[in-house]
C-alpha cells in the first residue's frame, strides 16, 4: 500500500517535470513575478506628482529656503495648457526632477485676484472679452502666449519665459538647463545637443 502511494507520488512528480509542464510552471512564475515587480514600479512612479504652489506660497518658501522657481502660465481656455498638464507634468521623471530642483507655481494669467509682491499690488486688467493679470504680463515680459513657462533664479529674477507646449523629453532638457545653471556658461543649442535624457 505504501509502495503504491509512493509510486503515485513519483508519477505525479514525473508528470510535473515533463518539459511542457515545466515550461508552463516557469512561465506562470515569471508572469507573476513580472506583474508584481512592474506594478510596484508603476505605483512608485505614478505617485510622483508635481507639488504645485501658489505664487504667494512659493515666495514664502523662497524666503526660508532659496530655490529656483518656474511658473506655469496658463488660462482656463487654453487647450495646449491642458495637454501639458495631462502629459508633460504627469510624467514621473519630469515630476520628480521638478520637485527636487524647483518651486513649481501654477498661475492663471487671467485670474481676477490681486497679488502683492515686493510692495507692489498687481491686479487684473479687463481687456476685451478676456483680460490679463498684471503680474503675469510682467513675468511674461508682455508676450501673452499660453502656455508659457517662466524661469526665475534663487533671487526671484526672471531668467527667461519660454512660450509654447513642451513635451516631457524637451521639457526635461529645459529644466536641467536652468537647474544646473548651464545658462550661465553654455549656449542652449550646445547644451541641448549634449543632454542625456532619462526618458
Amino acid at each position: 500500500m505504501v509502495q503504491m502511494k509512493l509510486t503515485t507520488i513519483f508519477m505525479k512528480r514525473k508528470q510535473l517535470l515533463k518539459p511542457t509542464n515545466l515550461k508552463r510552471i516557469l512561465y506562470i512564475l515569471a508572469l507573476l513575478t513580472g506583474i508584481t515587480i512592474s506594478s510596484s514600479f508603476t505605483t512608485v512612479l505614478e505617485e510622483e506628482k508635481v507639488n504645485w504652489l501658489t505664487f504667494e506660497e512659493a515666495v514664502k518658501l523662497q524666503e526660508k529656503k532659496p530655490k529656483m522657481m518656474f511658473i506655469d502660465m496658463y488660462t482656463e481656455w487654453c487647450g495646449w495648457c491642458k495637454r501639458m498638464d495631462k502629459t508633460t507634468y504627469k510624467n514621473p521623471v519630469v515630476a520628480k526632477y521638478v520637485n527636487e530642483h524647483f518651486y513649481a507655481v501654477k498661475m492663471d494669467a487671467e485670474q481676477k485676484g490681486d497679488i502683492t509682491y515686493k510692495g507692489q499690488t498687481f491686479k487684473y486688467v479687463a481687456n476685451g472679452r478676456r483680460g490679463y493679470h498684471e503680474l503675469a504680463a510682467t513675468l511674461m515680459q508682455g508676450k501673452m502666449s499660453y502656455p508659457t513657462t517662466v524661469f526665475l533664479n534663487k533671487k526671484m529674477e526672471v531668467l527667461q519665459p519660454i512660450a509654447g507646449y513642451q513635451n516631457a523629453k524637451s521639457f526635461e532638457a529645459i529644466l536641467a538647463f536652468f537647474a544646473q545653471e548651464a545658462y550661465l556658461t553654455t549656449p542652449w543649442p550646445d547644451f541641448q545637443k549634449n543632454f542625456k535624457s532619462s526618458l
